[in-house]
């Protein structure tokens, strides 16, 4: 008899379009780990029975999207110092005593398709981060630890923010780097990588900062991937700047939930080659 695979999954609201399942099947293939990997929808206020739920089923580990990860922290027996600095966790691993230890892969994963796959450089670089939600928060700390020299943090609500900021304030006077926020409107300067990090591409919306923070040829990210993000794209190409969807970091965050689950390191590279290939051949 074969033994059972271990069993991982993604929790969120909704989760039917993540493309996680694919990407670990794929990692599994590649390394030979022996898993299984589902979605699982769950209740908006349905997230710690969840969680319990898994467990009792065997669950070994799983990711969290949106909008559970503020609360994943809070299940937590340990927390790692990337989710106690953005308050969200997006990786939790069930040990074998019952107790979870919560992790923030997301910052990760953005910083290594930004530097590796993408090839641009954050060291020394001026970064707009669009948005102050989960999502801003998960990747503030990692910026900063990949050494851009200073940071802009723009939203709407600027209490959001500054609070934000507050929050990595220690961190960025480490790094000797310069963190403010603004609101979108007070946005004077330009920049060399703008991300945007808020759900605007997820809506449709308008994107939510003007094109003169765009230097010529600069990096235009959005967090998002597949055709939410395409709006924000075509606006990046428009005026000049060099665009990226969020494809390359969801499968680099999720190649660091896979090395904290598994012990191995799943070539990356390889599947977002894939993916990328699969998409443009649609």
């Amino acid at each position: 008899m074969s033994q059972a695979a271990d069993l991982y999954c993604v929790m969120g609201n909704p989760v039917a379009h993540s493309r996680s399942p694919a990407i670990h099947a794929r990692f599994a293939e590649l390394t030979g780990e022996h898993i299984a990997y589902e979605r699982r929808l769950v209740p908006m206020d349905g997230f710690a029975q969840g969680v319990r739920d898994f467990v009792a089923q065997g669950g070994r580990g799983c990711n969290v999207t949106v909008p559970f990860k503020t609360d994943a922290p809070l299940l937590a027996t340990e927390c790692s110092e990337r989710v106690q600095l953005a308050g969200a966790a997006n990786t939790l691993t069930f040990r074998a005593d019952g107790s979870i230890y919560a992790d923030n892969t997301d910052g990760l994963g953005l910083v290594a398709d930004i530097t590796r796959n993408a090839g641009v450089s954050l060291a020394g670089r001026d970064v707009l981060l669009v948005g102050a939600g989960g999502a801003a928060a998960g990747v503030l700390g990692p910026l900063l630890l990949a050494g851009a020299r200073h940071i802009t943090v723009a939203n709407r609500t600027l209490a959001k923010a500054q609070a934000l900021v507050q929050s990595h304030s220690a961190l960025a006077l480490l790094q000797k780097s310069e963190l403010i926020a603004l609101t979108p409107q007070a946005l004077e300067a330009n920049f060399d990588v703008i991300i945007n990090a808020t759900a605007s591409s997820l809506a449709g919306a308008e994107v939510p900062v003007s094109a003169s923070v765009l230097r010529p040829g600069c990096l235009a990210y959005d967090m998002m991937y597949g055709p939410a993000a395409q709006g924000f794209l075509d606006w990046a190409r428009q005026h000049g700047a060099v665009p990226r969807d969020g494809l390359g970091m969801l499968v680099e965050q999720a190649a660091e939930a896979f090395l904290q689950w598994r012990g191995v390191r799943p070539p990356s590279a390889q599947v977002l080659q894939e993916m990328q290939q699969a998409n443009s051949s649609k």
